[in-house]
């Protein structure tokens, strides 16, 4: 089953460090959960590829499309621009020190992006092309997981620390009233249920033992 689960090395309490941060920060809450549902779903991918390469399974090119859909629309979408935006923006003009790693994951949020383009269209090329294109797919796939691990490592090792000792309570309260916000206008709706419902459905289209869906069949079992 795909389960929400933090990577190791992660903690999932936030305690706070001085007397000022002794306030649950909703914000940082919200970016750890939805670093889970993130790595949940590319645990899910990798778990896909490794059974179409290890076992012959039949692709499952509906979930792998859910999947992708979901990293496109959910992080690079929605969670990014959050943290562009208000975390990131607010972190700058309070400790100026912090531009250097900023400026790196903000570079990053842009080369993932250009990631996905070329995850899609290897996915695209794969399901129109068969077997034959199925190394270069699992190579971007691989590419991906491993380029957001990294990512996501890096702004819970070092930014969120780096966050909570620097920020007062009035800029998490800002970041707080940003991050509760999920209106999101490119969709003009509740953005957070759009994409619990995506995840829903991934989990529906994910055969097990990762999801709900009919195990994979092997290609010669015809």
């Amino acid at each position: 089953m795909i389960r929400v689960k933090a990577r190791p090395g992660v903690s999932a309490s936030m305690p706070w460090g001085t007397q000022r941060q002794r306030t649950k920060i909703d914000a940082l809450r919200i970016i750890e959960d939805e670093h889970r549902s993130l790595a949940a779903v590319l645990h899910g991918m990798l778990h896909l590829v490794r059974e179409i390469r290890d076992r012959n399974a039949e692709p499952s090119f509906a979930a792998l499309g859910a999947m992708i859909y979901y990293i496109d629309a959910f992080p690079e979408r929605f969670h990014h621009p959050k943290e562009d935006q208000y975390l990131f923006r607010v972190l700058r003009a309070r400790y100026p020190d912090a531009g250097r790693l900023i400026d790196r994951l903000e570079e990053e949020h842009r080369v993932g992006a250009h990631k996905i383009r070329s995850l899609e269209q290897a996915l695209a090329r794969y399901q129109s092309g068969g077997q034959r294109e199925f190394a270069q797919f699992a190579a971007a796939v691989d590419d991906y997981a491993e380029f957001h691990w990294q990512h996501m490592r890096a702004e819970e090792n070092e930014l969120i620390p780096l966050a909570k000792k620097q920020l007062t309570a009035e800029d998490w309260a800002e970041i707080d009233r940003a991050f509760l916000g999920h209106a999101d206008p490119l969709v003009g709706m509740d953005a957070g249920k759009e994409y619990r419902a995506l995840f829903t459905r991934i989990v529906n289209l994910a055969p097990s033992p990762i999801g709900l869906g009919p195990p994979s069949r092997r290609r010669d079992a015809h």
